[in-house]
């Protein structure tokens, strides 16, 4: 089913948030309370963050007043008559949620979806308050649900599969990173946050250090801005103190609050964050805290109630941390890890998770799938799982990619293949800075020189392969993600997607064959422009100029990619451009024209290609960007358009080491990693 319009009851901090998110993603939502003033509270909540959206520059106010033009607020709850999902965020009260959902049954059309936001909840137990409980599901926000991308969908027993697959659809369409999970107790993420946040009550509990010291060194062990009695004073004690009675009440007395924070909770004070913070006491502090966290996260795998990969995502979207759960053991090594649970079973009686007693047992660390392969009739899919990185490529990804190509080609009954990623923010934005920056830090351009020339192999085996490949883009497709989607016979992208080549701005040039495919898409001018310049492109101004080759709404991407994928008919990246786009808007004709080869000798000279304001503007971008990958991408690309492309790739590679050695390429990657502004020197 499609979900067009949606209903959000309850319109505190969570409600009103949750509908500004959906509202912000172009859904029509009708915001219902039980009073003209909450309605209003909520709304004004949503107007304040709008503001300072503004005045961070995320929005104009343009679109902000037609973000608040698709909320419809309002206490009559008949108006939910006719939506496609209604969400629950009412306060915690089983009765009260039970009671508001047995009467939505009676307003709501039979195939409308209800979906509860509760947090310590079964969602079962409210399922069954309706005459529908296969068309219910668990939707969980993470505080603030308009900024947070993490979104659990928990489906009971009896929720139809359809209805799961539509709620993961809509997590992805309103920019979520969704998560499916088991209907138990604290579903993914509480049921190890919380209990990390007691484990940290019981170390000041039993004098091992001060809350200054146990905050200080959870920053430091789980790379995050505030340890854990400094969240809970942000969040509310009592939050953290009813959700530990709520896990204990099912899962035993391991999950109960701490003495600390019982008499913190009926104290009704914040936690004291002074005192002097005690270093030596880091290492006993971290390993408590990554203690607990390993025990649970087992646990959760012993019972099924979420996999590896999305206990992790669930960590790093949701609570922000550095790693994941799962990512931690397998650095620590599976011998250290699990001998901090067995210290946790020790301490609390705990029997020892199945799951971590057989990797130890058997030397094996937990298996990260950041990549995969599957079939749907006709079509396979190459899927990108790392939505908590941006789907960004390295060694261990593109190694899964490779695989995952390497089983699609193999697949007899798959005529063709649909390329994507998941999380609703990108399809690939690029590689992951980190590893070329401790490599050329370490002078190992041999690390950088066989990752590249892998990288080119796998998008030369795509190009040539005898099934059809297609690039469906959602979000961003920056760097070496677009290179992959020119490596593709056919790019599908969503109106939403933004798309471009923004290594000069960095010091270095597309190193993945992205210039020589562009030009064959492209021409050389254009292609010059989308290097030189390092523009973002809109899915509709890359169709415009033949980037892209179909630009659909989010909810029909991968639909009508799979229709391209097997129709003889689609656009392809091997017809010239003018039978794939005709005539070039007047806009991007002029820039075609200021790309010739004497612009490009006046913009590396730092002038102007001609005496217009385009051409001004575009001296100004240009000068921004390292002056030596410019002058050497500009060679490779005049040099590349010459050649038989084949030719042509082996340029990136025969001048890659030339790049990578200059201190231009080190500023300007290091400045991604630091959030600054890169200064280039031309050295």
């Amino acid at each position: 089913m499609r979900i067009v319009r949606v209903g959000v009851v309850g319109a505190g901090t969570m409600g009103s948030g949750i509908a500004q998110k959906i509202a912000q993603e172009g859904f029509e939502v009708v915001l219902v309370d039980v009073t003209d003033e909450l309605v209003q509270k909520g709304l004004e909540r949503v107007k304040t963050m709008l503001k300072e959206a503004v005045e961070r520059k995320i929005f104009t106010p343009q679109q902000v007043e037609q973000i608040l033009a698709r909320i419809k607020p309002t206490t009559d709850k008949g108006r939910l008559a006719d939506c496609d999902i209604v969400i629950e965020a009412v306060f915690e009260d089983l009765n009260v949620k039970r009671n508001l959902f047995a009467e939505l049954d009676r307003i709501c059309k039979p195939e409308c979806i209800f979906a509860t936001n509760t947090s310590s909840l079964l969602v079962s137990d409210l399922a069954s308050a309706t005459n529908r409980p296969q068309r219910f599901i668990g939707l969980h926000y993470f505080y603030h649900p308009a900024k947070n991308r993490l979104l659990e969908v928990i489906p009971t027993e009896q929720t139809a599969s359809d209805v799961v697959a539509a709620a993961e659809k809509f997590a992805t369409l309103h920019a979520k990173t969704h998560i499916t999970v088991k209907d138990a107790p604290g579903f993914a993420v509480n049921r190890f946050f919380v209990p990390w946040l007691n484990e940290a009550t019981r170390i000041m509990e039993e004098g091992v250090a001060n809350a200054a010291t146990i905050d200080a060194a959870a920053k430091h062990t789980f790379g995050i801005p505030m340890g854990p009695f400094q969240l809970m004073n942000v969040t509310g004690i009592p939050i953290a103190y009813h959700s530990c009675c709520s896990l204990a009440d099912k899962l035993g007395p391991f999950y109960a609050p701490s003495d600390a924070l019982k008499k913190q909770f009926e104290a009704k004070r914040d936690w004291d964050l002074t005192g002097e913070v005690d270093e030596g006491k880091f290492g006993a502090i971290s390993r408590r805290l990554l203690a607990v966290v390993f025990y649970v996260v087992s646990k959760m795998l012993d019972e099924g109630v979420a996999t590896i990969r999305d206990i992790d995502i669930g960590a790093r979207v949701g609570l922000r941390w550095r790693k994941g759960p799962f990512e931690m053991m397998n650095e620590r090594g599976i011998s250290d890890s699990y001998w901090l649970v067995f210290d946790t079973h020790r301490r609390y009686g705990l029997a020892i998770p199945q799951s971590i007693t057989e990797r130890y047992l058997h030397y094996r660390q937990w298996e990260m799938r950041y990549v995969e392969y599957e079939r749907r009739g006709e079509v396979g899919y190459v899927v990108f799982r790392r939505p908590e990185a941006m789907n960004a490529l390295n060694e261990e990804v593109i190694g899964q990619f490779e695989a995952a190509v390497d089983r699609a080609l193999a697949d007899d009954n798959a005529r063709a293949v649909v390329v994507y990623g998941t999380g609703g923010k990108a399809f690939i934005a690029g590689a992951d800075i980190n590893f070329f920056v401790d490599n050329i830090k370490s002078d190992n351009f041999a690390a950088i020189y066989a990752l590249t020339e892998r990288g080119h192999a796998l998008l030369s085996r795509i190009e040539t392969a005898p099934k059809r490949f297609v690039a469906a883009v959602d979000g961003f497709a920056l760097g070496g993600g677009l290179e992959i989607a020119l490596a593709c016979h056919t790019i599908v992208a969503t109106s939403r997607s933004t798309l471009g080549l923004p290594e000069t701005g960095i010091g270095i040039y597309p190193g993945l064959g992205g210039m020589h495919r562009a030009t064959r898409r492209l021409g050389l001018n254009l292609a010059r422009w989308l290097v030189f310049t390092g523009g973002m492109l809109s899915a509709s101004d890359a169709e415009a100029i033949g980037l892209v080759d179909y630009v659909v709404d989010p909810a029909d991407l991968l639909d009508k990619a799979a229709e391209v994928a097997l129709s003889p008919d689609a656009k392809t990246k091997e017809k010239p451009r003018e039978e794939r786009v005709g005539q070039l808007p007047q806009r991007w004709a002029e820039i075609e024209a200021l790309f010739d080869d004497k612009g490009v000798a006046a913009l590396l000279e730092g002038a102007p290609p001609a005496d217009s304001e385009t051409a001004r503007k575009i001296a100004a971008v240009v000068s921004q960007k390292a002056p030596l990958a410019l002058k050497l991408a500009a060679k490779i690309m005049d040099e590349g358009a010459k050649m038989p492309l084949p030719d042509a790739l082996k340029l990136d590679l025969k001048y890659l080491k030339q790049i990578f050695s200059t201190k231009d390429a080190l500023e300007g990657l290091s400045s991604v990693l630091e959030r600054r502004r890169p200064s280039f020197s031309g050295e």
